[in-house]
């Protein structure tokens, strides 16, 4: 893939587009694909700021557990949890069920 450098968010973005429908993934994960392992907040800042970009699945990532961290973003504080139940990702407490097996790594996935 070819990332512009200065443009973290849009790159950030490229990324999350890529997770599969019913799959998730982490803020750090992103951060690390994108070579910067220690911006997983500055990911986090670039999911807050989707909101205006509806064709960026931004409910698909979560925090390093499977926390819906981010739920507080969405138009509603429970969107974020009935789009990820929408595309079969079960969640209870504000935090998906089967993490592990649901995480997709775009380190492994786009290498």
């Amino acid at each position: 893939m070819g990332f512009v450098k200065n443009n973290f968010f849009e790159d950030v973005y490229e990324v999350v587009c890529l997770i599969p429908r019913g799959r998730v993934t982490s803020y750090g994960a992103i951060a690390k694909y994108l070579g910067s392992k220690m911006s997983a907040r500055m990911v986090g800042w670039a999911m807050n700021a989707a909101h205006t970009r509806p064709e960026v699945p931004a409910h698909r990532v979560v925090n390093r557990s499977g926390l819906l961290t981010g739920k507080h973003h969405f138009g509603t504080p429970t969107a974020m949890q009935e789009a990820l139940q929408a595309e079969g990702v079960q969640v209870v407490d504000d935090r998906v069920v089967n993490f592990k097996e649901l995480f997709w790594d775009p380190q492994q996935e786009l290498g």
